[in-house]
């Protein structure tokens, strides 16, 4: 990473700008619940990253004609219209980054930011709108400074400051599939920042499908900062975090050997482990609705009915992510349609494996 100490502007350098990305948000297989320190992982995970489900956010920005004022200066729109909340939001989080973009006081911005995917949708927009504004941030630096021109260096720092915002964001700024926290299978993997995982990735993943089915669109009781919290707690933390990491092990075999069926295990035993997890957490909780249930039943039913390779994943929430390989599409979109969206709000968000976030012109 840069050199923190020449990360400030001098009086000849140029006065404003604008930059633009999309980033996309992902879904976890091996799924992270619990943290400490500053936004570190209790366990390895790795996630698919996410194809249509994009934010799109620019960030202009200005030198302040008043160079005494420390204050953090943002202007935040959300599809056009202020949003004052979301400002606030992103005041405090670009004060906790002052240690990596020390000049980030002497700018003040102007965001304008944009979801293809709605609120409470099963997707998480943590992980979109956190490592959007942290490519954002890095493309200013290399801007300002030069000090990012390696993609490497770049990916990593961004994914760093994604990290700091939401943990899960750190994956969304790489292709396919990504993995976050030490684990031993994983070359270079690492608790600050995630790492691509791709050369070994089986082609067959490399197209997979992701259907949200949408069976609640209401606001969660209980938010996953709460939920990350209360696994400090929790009888079974210790026991988790060690499973975590032994189906990381699992799963990174079958990734590279194209093992739909064990994948499909250790997504869905992966899925309910975090319900449960909820479940023996003080306060206990529930954010699966009835319908979440029926559906995973009328799927367990096809797939024993066809042996086609199709499964189910959840985030924190109660909506299912259908998975499954796109030789099946037809075959599974049909089963869908007929046997699964009357058990839903009658809203499917369509999604696959892509291909990483994009600068925009």
């Amino acid at each position: 990473m840069s050199d923190r100490h020449s990360l400030r502007l001098e009086a000849n350098q140029q006065k404003q700008g604008k930059v633009s990305w999309l980033s996309p948000s992902n879904l976890a297989i091996v799924k992270y619940w619990g943290k400490h320190g500053r936004q570190l992982p209790r366990n390895a995970s790795i996630s698919f990253t996410l194809d249509k489900a994009h934010s799109k956010t620019s960030i202009a920005y200005q030198i302040k004609s008043d160079s005494t004022d420390s204050d953090i200066k943002v202007k935040f729109r959300f599809h056009k219209e202020e949003n004052e909340a979301f400002a606030n939001r992103i005041k405090k989080f670009f004060a906790s980054i002052k240690d990596l973009f020390p000049f980030i006081d002497q700018l003040e911005f102007t965001i304008d930011s944009e979801n293809t995917f709605p609120h409470s949708s099963g997707i998480a927009s943590s992980a979109s709108g956190m490592s959007v504004l942290a490519l954002g941030l890095c493309d200013i630096e290399q801007q300002l400074f030069g000090t990012l021109s390696d993609d490497s260096d770049f990916y990593t720092k961004a994914s760093h400051v994604a990290r700091l915002g939401s943990g899960s964001a750190c994956r969304s700024v790489y292709p396919y599939m990504a993995s976050w926290g030490v684990h031993p299978d994983i070359t270079d993997s690492s608790d600050e920042h995630a790492t691509v995982f791709q050369e070994e990735l089986h082609d067959v993943f490399k197209s997979f499908h992701d259907d949200i089915l949408i069976v609640s669109a209401s606001e969660k009781s209980v938010s996953s900062t709460a939920g990350h919290a209360l696994m400090e707690g929790n009888p079974y933390a210790a026991a988790r975090y060690q499973q975590a990491q032994d189906r990381m092990h699992d799963l990174i075999i079958a990734l590279k050997e194209g093992d739909l069926q064990s994948f499909g295990k250790i997504a869905e035993d992966e899925a309910l482990t975090l319900h449960a997890l909820m479940m023996c957490s003080d306060p206990s909780y529930m954010l699966v609705e009835p319908n979440t249930i029926a559906i995973i039943n009328e799927l367990r039913a096809y797939r024993h009915e066809t042996n086609h390779p199709v499964y189910f994943s959840l985030d924190a929430g109660p909506n299912i992510h259908l998975l499954y390989p796109d030789h099946i599409k037809d075959e599974v979109v049909k089963f869908r349609d007929e046997r699964l969206m009357p058990l839903t709000t009658g809203v499917c968000i369509e999604d696959q494996v892509g291909t990483g976030p994009k600068k925009l012109s």
